[in-house]
């Protein structure tokens, strides 16, 4: 029987959301219902002997130690395979599992895969170092996650060769590896190029990577008369969220005035972040998005002025398409009414 230890977050592990991702590691007596589901995949063949589990904050903030002790629970069980996740598009939990996958496969030679979001971090940070399969952005998609990570789990347990990242569902790893084709490659580039002038479909089989590239803007010339804007990502909202911004994989942003505001008090705002415990943001704003200091440095003649209006969306989950698309709009209204600078502020 292949043995199986499994790391989730605190959540999954059902301790609590985000005002308990600040507990540290440990090992479950009895299996939660997401290890059990994965045990269901393996159908007799693997069996979760263990499910080890960390708040995703403190896993952040303790990353040498949580992973030490994780590692120390993992073996203890001595398994054949650890899989970790799925962690969908849920940032510090996808960091935690691929360096927790990553770190078992190298520092204790055990095998292990994971699944997560493409657009997850922790994807691109860990993709190289093992498998990771490619899930939707939420857990609206664990039916179909839970299956994929379980075949795969499988296949590599079981030391089966594993094929390429199409034919197996996990992200591309950037590793090359020879193989042979049913026809040769001057065939398939002629194919690929006639098909390319007729405006049809196809695949290269050398995908090249895509880089933002974003030329930094002159330094501004006189600070002291500039208006400056602020941005955020941290989700500070007027109380009530009247836009009604998406805690997670926010599809809109929001727009506020602030003239005249000179302390975001707890009575008038707050924010909409579902990845960051809200408490300290809601008690005080200002700590996300800092209008008290600003007013102060404008009162102080440090700068122009500060923009009536304030930009305000949810980066946890947020799809880049998604980002993108506010920024585009947004600049535009920033140029146009003459702002000269943005601080833009997260969490």
């Amino acid at each position: 029987m292949i043995k199986v230890v499994h790391y989730i977050n605190q959540f999954y592990a059902g301790i609590g959301g985000e005002d308990k991702a600040d507990i540290g590691p440990a090992k479950m007596d009895a299996l939660p219902p997401i290890s059990t589901a994965l045990n269901a995949q393996f159908k007799g063949e693997a069996e979760v002997v263990a499910t080890v589990y960390c708040g995703d904050s403190y896993f952040a903030e303790n990353t040498d130690s949580a992973l030490e002790t994780i590692l120390g629970y993992i073996k203890e069980e001595n398994p054949d395979l650890v899989v970790t996740g799925p962690a969908f598009n849920a940032g510090r939990y996808g960091v935690a599992a691929g360096n927790v996958a990553a770190a078992v496969t190298e520092q204790l030679g055990i095998k292990s895969v994971s699944g997560m979001y493409i657009e997850n971090p922790g994807a691109d940070m860990y993709k190289s170092k093992t498998y990771i399969v490619s899930t939707k952005n939420s857990a609206a998609g664990m039916k179909d996650a839970m299956p994929a990570i379980g075949k795969l789990a499988l296949k590599i347990a079981k030391g089966e060769e594993i094929g390429s990242a199409e034919e197996e569902g996990y992200i591309p790893r950037g590793v090359r590896v020879p193989l042979w084709e049913k026809e040769r490659g001057a065939k398939r580039a002629v194919d690929m190029l006639v098909k390319k002038l007729n405006g049809e479909e196809f695949v290269t089989e050398f995908p090249m990577p895509e880089f933002d590239r974003v030329a930094p803007n002159p330094a501004v010339k006189d600070i002291t008369k500039a208006k400056i804007a602020l941005v955020t990502s941290g989700g500070i909202v007027p109380k009530g969220n009247p836009d009604h911004i998406e805690s997670s994989s926010a599809s809109h942003y929001g727009k506020y005035d602030i003239e005249g505001i000179t302390d975001l008090t707890a009575d008038t705002f707050q924010t909409a972040h579902g990845g960051y415990d809200p408490v300290y943001a809601n008690a005080d704003a200002d700590r996300v998005l800092p209008v008290d200091i600003l007013r102060q440095l404008e009162k102080e003649g440090k700068i122009g002025s500060l923009h009536r209006y304030y930009y305000s969306t949810v980066g946890n989950g947020t799809a880049v398409a998604n980002a993108k698309k506010f920024a585009e709009t947004y600049a535009k209204e920033l140029v146009a009414d003459g702002v000269d600078a943005v601080i833009l502020t997260s969490t």
